[in-house]
């Protein structure tokens, strides 16, 4: 894509619709550092306009008063046409964040396809109402959509991100008001397209790129009954804090230090490529991250040179070439943000075993090299802050014991893996570590399956029937007991 891709309507209430200012984003490359696309700024007369389309359509309207079926097949036809279009969304993607194309193409744009096709499975197998009995008589439960939902994403991984939120709100009935990040807002203009052409009723979604001033008049919205985010801590907090003053639901997927464990019976050969993919994956752009790997000390040194070998040897260029791994950090000043915590590394007595610094090429972007810090202690900031960038940090362990606590020495927890000489031992580690998902002898993320956090790592969870679960209030109706004989 050489052209700048440009939109002057915003999408609100499922029509594209001019903005209330005059107000614009600019989307620059990464790589070229150029200007790529633009579209409107929403701001807050424009949430306004949003939730009130929204509001009518959920009090209203059709979409909740829908048979699952009905809604079932709406959805179906939005994921068929993401599928359809899932090449030219992964283009977007890497166009605006530098995420290296094959990685856009699977964990951009497939994982979102895959995330609506695991929330249509989840909605066909979950029951609007079910009879069970009670001590005083018969009850009658019944899941009803939570009402109108703020849905914020991040740059990192926007597609996927809303497909998290968009497909199980959709699929339970809610309506909608989507935020996509100031950073990525073309590939959420596509979902737009997409779904404007699937016969959502009108008001049931509105797509408002914006920065944080109208971020936040969105989910301190009286009207707005859920808001499900993922981003940083601090954002999180302060969203947390906004939704009090309303008592608006809050799904928080925030920020993770997750800890690869290397056990002394490791098999490296197959653990040392998925650990520094593991860490490395989106450029380190991740909150899942490996951005920490534990070494046992009798083989501190093996897996070091092991490591660090690996991430040498990563290419650096641009995302558009298939065979790059490492693209450029998303702005110059998240680049300015990793170097800063590389000087920092420095500062506290880490080793730079690789990286460290600019690379010599490319000419333009905003790269960092791969880096890998050793003699890393678990106290210092560089292990205990997020750093969000293509930095790694080793860290030696004594005993099993040692490990397991140096894992869960963290505000985090958000993932994490273990690697051992059995799966069976491997599972009795993830079952110590306090973490929301892990994995064991494999580095793995499950759109199936339940994600969110412990700790700093948010509240409440994503994917799976918990975080469909998540898009409903549960009711009770009490049921005449029958007349006894």
């Amino acid at each position: 894509m050489t052209d700048i891709v440009e939109h002057r309507t915003l999408f609100i209430g499922g029509k594209w619709t001019a903005p209330a200012g005059p107000e614009t984003i600019d989307v620059v490359s990464p790589v070229t550092e150029r200007i790529v696309g633009r579209v409107p700024h929403a701001g807050p007369a424009d949430v306004d306009r949003a939730v009130a389309a929204a509001r009518e359509a959920f009090d209203h309207g059709p979409w909740p008063r829908m048979a699952p079926a009905e809604r079932i097949e709406v959805v179906t036809r939005i994921r068929d046409g993401l599928l359809t279009r899932h090449r030219e969304l992964a283009e977007l993607v890497t166009l605006q964040n530098g995420c290296p194309i094959t990685v856009s193409v699977r964990a951009q744009a497939l994982s979102a396809v895959a995330a609506f096709g695991a929330a249509l499975a989840v909605a066909a197998g979950i029951p609007t109402e079910e009879e069970r009995p009670g001590l005083t008589g018969p009850l009658l439960i019944r899941r009803e959509p939570v009402g109108v939902v703020a849905a914020v994403t991040p740059w990192n991984v926007p597609q996927l991100t809303i497909a998290g939120k968009l497909a199980p709100a959709l699929l339970a009935g809610c309506t909608v008001v989507l935020k996509p990040s100031p950073e990525t807002p073309l590939d959420a203009f596509l979902l737009a397209e997409v779904c404007a052409a699937v016969g959502l009723p009108e008001g049931v979604l509105s797509v408002l790129p914006a920065g944080r001033e109208t971020g936040a008049h969105l989910v301190a919205h009286p009207d707005i009954d859920k808001v499900a985010f993922t981003g940083s801590v601090a954002a999180g907090k302060q969203i947390m804090a906004a939704a009090a003053g309303n008592l608006t639901r809050v799904t928080l997927e925030l920020g993770g230090k997750s800890a690869a464990i290397l056990l002394p019976d490791a098999d490296l050969g197959t653990a040392l490529p998925q650990v520094v993919m593991g860490a490395f994956a989106n450029s380190g752009q991740a909150c899942v991250a490996l951005s920490r790997v534990l070494v046992p000390a009798s083989r501190y040194d093996e897996i070091a040179a092991g490591i660090t070998a690996a991430v040498a040897a990563l290419r650096v260029g641009d995302p558009d070439d298939p065979a790059t791994l490492i693209g450029p950090m998303v702005t110059e000043a998240h680049r300015e943000r990793v170097l800063e915590w590389i000087r920092v590394g420095r500062e506290e007595g880490a080793t730079v075993l690789t990286g460290g610094g600019v690379p010599d090429s490319p000419a333009t972007g905003w790269y960092v090299e791969p880096t890998v810090f050793g003699d890393v202690d678990n106290g210092m900031r560089i292990a205990r802050e997020e750093i969000f960038g293509p930095v790694v940090c080793l860290i030696r362990y004594e005993d099993e014991a040692d490990a397991v606590r140096i894992a869960d020495d963290s505000p985090y927890g958000l993932a994490g893996t273990v690697w051992a000489g059995t799966d069976e031992h491997g599972t009795a580690i993830a079952r110590r570590i306090r973490t929301g998902t892990y994995s064991v002898n494999c580095q793995r993320f499950d759109v199936a399956g339940p994600f969110g956090g412990y700790k700093n790592s948010g509240i409440g969870r994503e994917f799976g029937p918990e975080g469909f679960a998540a898009y409903q209030e549960t009711k009770t109706i009490h049921l005449p007991a029958p007349a006894r004989p």
